[in-house]
Parts: C-alpha cells; sequence; structure tokens
C-alpha cells in the first residue's frame, strides 16, 4: 500500500508539472523573443527622425555610425530611388543614375524590403544567425525607407534556458515532496495496519495479551478498537471455559467419594484391589484437571507505548451512557474530577469494560432512585477511581470479592468485581469496597502510574481483593457486568 501511494502521487504530480510547465516554457520562451524584437524596434526608430530632415548619404553614415548597433554591423538603411515628382521637387533621394541608397550592411532580401514597403508596419525575417527587424519610416517627399536591424539568436533567447532550468527545478522539487508527503501518509497507513496484522498473528499463536494502540487513520482505529475488544472477550470466554470446566471437574468429587467409600468396602482380593486403584487413579485425575483449569493463565503482555488512554474521557463517554438510564429511575448522579485529561496505562476497553461492571451493579443491586457517584483522584503516583451508592451496602465485603460466587443473586455470575481486579493488578493496584459517605457501597479502583502495588491492604472499611476465593452465599453480590 505504502509503495502504491507513493507511485499514485509521482505519476499525478508528474502530470501536473508536465501540464503546466510545459506551456509556461513555451510561454517564456516567446515573451524573451517579443522583449528582444520590441528593443530592436525601438532602437530602429532612433533613426526616424534623422531620415525626416534628410537622406544625404555622408548625414546618414554619421548617423547610423554614432548608434551602437551601427557601430556594431548590425544596423542598415535602405533609402528608395529618387521619383519624377521628388526630383521635380529637387531633392536628393537616392544615388545618381536613379540608383536607392543603402547604408550599412544589408541582410535582408529584395523581396522582404518590398513587402515591408507595401505593407507600412515592421516586419521580420529570418536570416543567418537570426533575424532581421525591417522597420518603414516615412521620408518627406512621401517614400518610404526601411531601416534594418539584425537581432543575433542569443539574444532572441536570452534568459530562457535559466528559466526552463528554475521550472524544471521547481517541478522535480514538487515531485520529490510529493513523493516524499505521500510515503510519510503511506507509513502513517501502513503501521498501524501491520501492527493489527501482527497482533492477530499473535492471539493466533496462543499470545492472548495481545492488544493494538488505537491510533492511525478513523478506519484503522476503529479496526484497533475492535480487535482489542474481541481480543478481551476471547480472553473472558477462555477464562470462562476454565472455570466451568473446574465447577464441572469438582462435581465429580461427590460421587468419586461414593465409589471410594464402596470400593473400601469391597474386602480383600484382586477384584477389590483392582477397583480400589482404578478409584484413586480417577480421583488423581479429576483434581489433575481442577488443579490445571485454576491455574492456567492467558499470556499477558505490560500495556505498551500507546496503550493507555485518557480516564477523563472514557467517565464522560461511560456516565453520558449510563445517565440515561439513571434519568428514567429517578437516580441522582454526581460526577467529579474529570474536568482534565488523565492518563492512566489501561486500555481503553479495559477500562470501559471496568466502568460498566460497577455502573451495572449499581443498577442491578440497589433499588430505583438510589443516587451514585463517580470520582477521578488524580496523584503523583496512581489514578483513583471512586464509584459510590447510597443502597443497602454489602454484608460481607470479603465475599463479594470472591472470584465466581454469585451468592443467590438471580442471573450474577460474579465475574464483574474480578474483570476490574485484573485490570487494576495489571498496573500494580488494586481494588477495595467499603462504605460511601452517600451511605451504601464504595468500591475503590487503585490504578498504578507507576508498576508499583497499592498503599497497603486495607483501606477505610474496605478489603483487599482476593485471588479466586470461595465466599459464602450470604452476601450481596457485586459481581456480574
Amino acid at each position: 500500500m505504502r509503495w502504491a501511494l507513493v507511485k499514485v502521487s509521482l505519476a499525478v504530480t508528474a502530470m501536473v508539472v508536465v501540464a503546466f510547465a510545459v506551456p509556461l516554457g513555451l510561454v517564456v520562451k516567446e515573451m524573451a523573443r517579443d522583449r528582444a524584437f520590441s528593443n530592436a524596434e525601438r532602437r530602429a526608430a532612433a533613426l526616424a527622425p534623422v531620415l525626416a530632415i534628410t537622406t544625404d548619404r555622408d548625414e546618414l553614415d554619421r548617423a547610423v555610425a554614432t548608434t551602437e548597433d551601427g557601430a556594431a554591423g548590425r544596423l542598415a538603411v535602405h533609402v528608395p530611388a529618387a521619383t519624377s515628382a521628388a526630383a521635380s521637387a529637387g531633392e536628393p533621394a537616392g544615388e545618381p543614375g536613379g540608383k536607392g541608397l543603402e547604408i550599412g550592411t544589408r541582410r535582408a532580401g529584395a523581396e522582404d524590403l518590398r513587402t515591408t514597403r507595401e505593407l507600412g508596419r515592421a516586419t521580420i525575417a529570418e536570416v543567418d544567425g537570426g533575424s532581421v527587424l525591417l522597420q518603414p519610416t516615412a521620408l518627406s517627399s512621401g517614400q518610404v525607407a526601411v531601416v534594418e536591424l539584425f537581432v543575433p539568436e542569443g539574444e532572441v533567447t536570452n534568459g530562457v534556458a535559466t528559466a526552463w532550468l528554475v521550472l524544471a527545478g521547481v517541478g522535480v522539487a514538487l515531485i520529490v515532496g510529493s513523493v516524499a508527503v505521500a510515503d510519510r501518509l503511506g507509513v502513517r497507513m501502513v503501521q498501524p495496519a501491520q501492527r493489527l496484522a501482527g497482533a492477530a498473528h499473535d492471539l493466533g499463536e496462543g499470545k492472548l495479551g495481545a492488544r493494538v494502540p488505537e491510533e492511525g487513520p478513523p478506519e484503522l482505529k476503529s479496526a484497533a478498537i475492535a480487535f482489542n475488544s474481541m481480543a478481551d472477550q476471547v480472553v473472558q470466554l477462555l477464562a470462562n471455559e476454565r472455570e466451568l470446566a473446574a465447577d464441572l471437574s469438582h462435581r465429580l468429587r461427590t460421587p468419586l467419594t461414593v465409589l471410594r467409600l464402596n470400593a473400601a468396602s469391597l474386602g480383600s482380593g484382586p477384584a477389590a484391589e483392582q477397583t480400589r486403584a482404578a478409584v484413586e487413579q480417577l480421583e488423581r485425575e479429576v483434581d489433575t484437571i481442577i488443579r490445571t483449569a485454576r491455574e492456567a493463565k492467558p499470556q499477558t503482555q505490560g500495556p505498551g507505548p500507546g496503550a493507555g488512554c485518557d480516564a477523563s474521557e472514557v467517565v464522560r463517554e461511560r456516565m453520558d451512557f449510563w445517565s440515561a438510564l439513571a434519568e428514567d429511575e429517578g437516580r441522582k448522579v454526581r460526577v467529579a474530577g474529570i474536568e482534565r485529561p488523565v492518563r492512566i496505562p489501561v486500555a481503553r476497553p479495559e477500562l470501559v469494560a471496568a466502568l460498566d461492571a460497577l455502573l451495572g451493579n449499581v443498577f442491578r443491586h440497589t433499588p430505583e432512585g438510589t443516587a451514585f457517584s463517580v470520582d477521578v483522584h488524580n496523584g503523583d503516583d496512581a489514578v483513583i477511581v471512586l464509584v459510590s451508592d447510597a443502597g443497602p451496602g454489602i454484608a460481607d465485603p470479603g465475599a463479594a470479592l470472591a472470584r465466581g460466587n454469585s451468592g443467590q443473586r438471580a442471573g450474577s455470575t460474579g465475574l464483574g468485581l474480578d474483570i476490574v481486579r485484573q485490570m487494576a493488578e495489571s498496573t500494580g493496584g488494586d481494588v477495595r469496597i467499603g462504605h460511601s459517605v452517600l451511605g451504601g457501597t464504595e468500591v475503590r479502583i487503585w490504578i498504578g502510574l507507576d508498576g508499583r502495588r497499592g498503599r497497603g491492604t486495607e483501606g477505610r472499611g474496605g478489603h483487599r481483593l482476593g485471588r479466586r476465593k470461595r465466599g459464602g452465599a450470604g452476601s450481596r453480590r457485586l459481581g456480574d457486568a
């Protein structure tokens, strides 16, 4: 894609440069020619006053010799022979014997001179080494003399080569510049696509922590967001599958216990010993399945450069979403600490999932009309997000934090707080549950900015989040998103 953009830019710019440079070069050449002959016409017109006064050879020789063109041998004057009317008036036009008078070096042909006299305006004729300007001038006798001025080819093309070189340089600079810009644009488009392809390859190899920075053109940014969301879903689904495998395996322990007791009562004998050995082997296999499912972890990667997000922006976006439902249920909502950007080393989809889990719990497990708030506190080494409500509170915070312990709440899986925990612990932080100033529950998310652990294990009436603990069934569940 990168080289395709460069080739397209090169072709388009080259066509534009040719379309403008070639006509402009021809215009420059024509302007140089017009300038040269305009100057020649002005210099030739300088002899008109002399011809209007006299046609004497000596006078004309001196007048031609005093000009720069005459001294250089580029100026000539052609005076026609005297007519009968001019002769009767006593005017000395032409040479004796009726021949015309010529001063200087003649280059133009007789036909060109005759044509100029007939037309009565300046003409240009091509000669060896350049061109001649033939300027007609009326004499007092009514005849027409012709002033011939030689214009060398170098004077006609003076400055044209320099102008063409400048145009060529400008054209080359435009082409190089357009190629460079197209290359940078191609890099901006290709690099996010390459990162997306690399992350997809890593995810296909089982590296479930592969994520893509959400940057680049809008289309690729949208694809990166979709990929990260998909990867998060894959990780969550695999975790759910492991939990399900562990739970199903755990249920086999009850019939295994019965089999073991029955096998023990079989007495002695080869058949009894084989039965007891088979039961023990089956029990070991079930224990191995449970332990493997519980301890299996997806391959994760720490947040790389560009993987963070603006917590204030995410909170504003999610609160805009949940505020509509809060208004329908008559809930008062308060948001604080989002007036300025707060960068955290957490991917945007992970923070969105965590906030949706906590806010969803508020709506799911508190009565309608219950107020809640979200506060963001930005410190030197950590960012704290507080989600508080004015509900009845939690009877057993420790049990509420136990992953997979849904209690007796219908429709709850107990995975919501685990999503929040994993997000916080990936930055070296933690999650605590306590009592809020609103009178209900306060969930505090400690997000580390420098990779260090949260300060202490006990908060104000709170509890540090445990790992995969099985709590009692009498707690109010907050763990489903």
